[in-house]
């Protein structure tokens, strides 16, 4: 008898966890689609592996095409004009570019 509770509580846990099953994330549709591509393309082993690993860490056209702060800005341009210091020379150009 109490094999068949056992069996009666495993068969319900089965039905509702399989209710509980939500839509994919956005991580699993991308996956869907990159997988999709990769078979389109009919990419095997280490080809197919190369265009998965670009396909999935590509972002969302939206979350790249933020603009850089004006803080972000200064930085790129004193460290563009800091090419070929080094050491204290460098810490000292980047500390006087950065603040003027």
């Amino acid at each position: 008898m109490l094999r068949y509770v056992f069996a009666a509580a495993a068969i319900a846990v089965t039905f509702a966890s399989s209710s509980v099953i939500s839509a994919a994330t956005p991580q699993q549709e991308k996956m869907k689609t990159c997988n999709a591509d990769a078979t389109a393309r009919s990419l095997k082993g280490d080809e197919r592996k190369a265009f998965m690993n670009t396909c999935l860490s590509n972002k969302p056209a939206a979350e790249t095409a933020k603009p850089m702060t004006a803080q972000q800005s200064k930085m790129k341009k004193c460290n563009a004009e800091a090419a070929g210091k080094t050491g204290e020379d460098r810490k000292a150009f980047m500390s006087s570019c950065l603040k003027g």
